[in-house]
């Protein structure tokens, strides 16, 4: 087991030091606060209302048992100043596994609340006279005590999950089933009020391999549901994700680090296409927004039709040599996107213009009147969109 912050050091602050940094509690830990507030996503809006007091009350509670510790003397009781921290700690994990927020969450709040309490706490002992000795000394001791602190909103984290959270958590999985099988909507409503969770407006299922569900969790509202089993079309090696209320921009944003697919936002209610689209995306082997691949999940929403497509109207040119049959694929296919203005081709495939003429010519030879027909010009455009 690791040394707590009371093994690690023989620090003894001097009275200017400790007096100095005294006074520099409150602003500390109003900076903390606000720097979690900012760079943590699910604790946006949790300065106002009970989570806010709660958390700046953590805080200042962590920050002055802290200078407790930090400035008695040898052979003080090192018991003392560390129990009523530990225990707010262990509570604050607690109300957090209620309030619904992950663990992930929990632990990024304690790495920046360390950055920046490190930042103001240097600065302050260094104001109140700390050599560069005692300076590393300091060190070590706010981030053993971190680190102990951490540890313990770990342990009640756990315990409130062992115990009402994971009832919960059951709860929100049959939620996400029901949503995601099409249940009745009386049968979800009845879902939601069982798990607690209040419905929000909108629901964008998110598709993400299961070796960065972590990572794309962090970032994401509290409320987001996670189904953990008997999701219909899903492999195993995928996991999916229902994010509320989340405006678009922004949820790309937080999951531009992931191989996520990201559905249409639907009303909650409806979320079953949100997931539907997802899925047929990721089988398609794509990624990102799904709003941007519209036309190829159109176009390849039956892939065998496509076939069929392509092998019937492209049949005069595959009847040629294979590169002859390229290279007039390659040119009826900027033909059809470019409306036939031969410079915009010519620059598209890196060829003289009359060099696009000449292949032109072989494909009127080929189709003859059928290239100005509106019906066949739809499939050929069709059948050359998803070219692989």
């Amino acid at each position: 087991m690791p040394p707590g912050p009371r093994e690690v050091s023989d620090l003894e602050l001097s009275a200017a030091a400790e007096a100095v940094l005294r006074a520099r509690l409150p602003s500390i830990a109003e900076l903390t606060v606000a720097a979690i507030i900012v760079e943590v996503p699910s604790y946006t809006g949790a300065l106002s209302g009970k989570m806010g007091a709660n958390i700046e009350k953590a805080v200042r509670l962590a920050l002055g048992r802290f200078l407790d510790l930090a400035s008695r003397t040898k052979g003080d009781d090192p018991s003392i100043p560390m129990g009523p921290a530990v225990d707010g700690a262990r509570d604050l994990g607690r109300g957090e596994a209620r309030s619904g927020r992950s663990m992930e969450a929990l632990l990024a709040a304690y790495r920046v609340g360390a950055r920046v309490s490190w930042r103001e706490l240097a600065a302050a002992a260094l104001e109140g006279g700390l050599d560069a000795a005692a300076l590393a000394q300091f060190a070590e001791l706010v981030f053993a005590y971190i680190d102990e602190l951490s540890a313990a909103s770990v342990a009640g984290h756990a315990d409130e999950l062992a115990t009402t959270g994971r009832v919960r958590q059951r709860h929100l999985e049959r939620l996400s089933h029901a949503l995601l099988t099409g249940a009745p909507a009386d049968a979800v409503l009845a879902a939601a009020e069982r798990a607690d969770w209040p419905p929000p407006r909108t629901l964008t299922a998110v598709l993400v391999p299961v070796d960065q569900l972590r990572k794309a969790l962090t970032p994401l509202d509290a409320r987001t549901l996670q189904p953990a089993e008997d999701v219909p079309g899903l492999e195993d090696e995928v996991g999916a994700l229902l994010v509320p209320d989340a405006p678009r921009s922004t949820l790309l944003r937080a999951l531009r680090r992931t191989d996520a697919i990201v559905g249409p936002t639907r009303d909650w209610l409806q979320v079953r296409t949100s997931y539907d689209r997802a899925l047929r995306a990721w089988r398609l082997g794509l990624a990102g927004d799904t709003d941007e691949h519209l036309a190829e999940l159109v176009v390849r929403a039956d892939e065998g039709a496509l076939e069929d497509l392509r092998a019937r109207v492209l049949a005069p040119i595959r009847a040629l040599r294979p590169t002859t049959a390229e290279k007039l694929t390659d040119t009826l296919r900027s033909w059809l996107l470019h409306h036939g203005r031969r410079e915009d081709i010519a620059a598209d495939l890196f060829v003289h213009a009359q060099t696009v003429r000449y292949r032109m010519g072989q494909l009127r030879e080929l189709y003859g009147d059928k290239l100005d027909d509106p019906r066949t010009v739809l499939e050929l455009t069709l059948a050359l969109a998803a070219r692989g």
